[in-house]
């Protein structure tokens, strides 16, 4: 792996992992849904117009164009659509944590469905990376975390590795730029109508609101995105998930700087537990890709 790509995935891990305190503060002020939908539809729009500037075209094979629609759905309306309604009851360093055991839903997805062979190290760093995100979860909800907050964080998750199944097919034949965009656009689509059914409409306007939102279409949005998309694009889906390994950590480093939230020992033993076994996990499928 080059420097660059190095350089690439540690940002991306930076602006992932902000994604959730700066959620948090969004949906202290405003609806989630619609506040997502709204994001998305400026993320998209500005990557879709810069796309044109430099001039790719909207025309998709018809391969990269049903991963947009499949990618779309189910990272954006799927996966954040649901963290962001969780993170109105449930703590930004927890939805993190369930968040980034993407890569071992992936190991497992692939094996149960995808005919994927299963090495010892490949099990133990599932049984350990399961183990470690069960850990911090018992350990919340005996505290008092919400259980539907906790359960709609885990489906994301799901989605979220569905989403990255499929990213192979969305990322080649060009076009990067503009499949991001497009991408973007039918996840706001899909949340707007979620949203005009059944969220009733609040906004309380404060700095704080308008910080956290220009940050999230800027870097969650449009650029952490984009810099996924071309980390798989260079080496691959395999290779790229190995950099979620860190989010754990740096996302709940975010929510403790950034929202003053309190960690356990518990939280930390459960970190790294998950870190292990996710960098196990990714290991044993880089060896495999060989």
């Amino acid at each position: 792996m080059s420097a660059r790509s190095i350089l690439m995935g540690m940002v991306f891990v930076a602006l992932w992992s902000s994604a959730f305190a700066t959620a948090r503060v969004i949906v202290a002020h405003a609806p989630p849904l619609s506040s997502l939908a709204i994001r998305f539809a400026i993320s998209g729009l500005l990557a879709v117009l810069l796309a044109r500037a430099l001039g790719q075209s909207f025309r998709l094979t018809r391969q990269q164009g049903l991963s947009v629609v499949v990618f779309g759905l189910c990272q954006n309306t799927l996966y954040l659509g649901l963290n962001f309604i969780a993170l109105q009851w449930i703590e930004a360093s927890l939805a993190v944590i369930i968040a980034a055991s993407m890569p071992l839903l992936v190991a497992a997805l692939g094996w149960a469905f995808g005919g994927q062979k299963i090495t010892f190290q490949t099990a133990l760093g599932l049984t350990a990376g399961f183990l470690g995100v069960a850990l911090i979860m018992g350990s919340r909800v005996t505290e008092g975390a919400d259980p539907i907050g906790i359960l709609l964080c885990v489906i994301a998750a799901v989605a979220l590795a569905v989403a990255t199944l499929t990213m192979g097919s969305a990322s080649s034949g060009g076009n990067l730029l503009m499949i991001v965009g497009l991408q973007m656009l039918a996840g706001s689509a899909a949340l707007a109508v979620v949203a005009a059914a059944i969220e009733p409409w609040h906004f309380d306007p404060n700095p704080a609101f308008f910080a956290a939102f220009l940050w999230q279409v800027l870097a969650p949005g449009l650029a952490a995105t984009l810099l996924w998309f071309k980390l798989v694009s260079d080496i691959g889906t395999v290779r790229a998930a190995a950099f979620h390994f860190l989010n754990p950590a740096f996302g709940v480093l975010v929510a403790i700087v950034l929202l003053g939230e309190s960690v356990h020992w518990t939280d930390l033993i459960g970190i790294a537990i998950t870190m292990v076994g996710i960098l196990l996990v990714q290991r044993a499928r880089i060896a495999a890709s060989r």
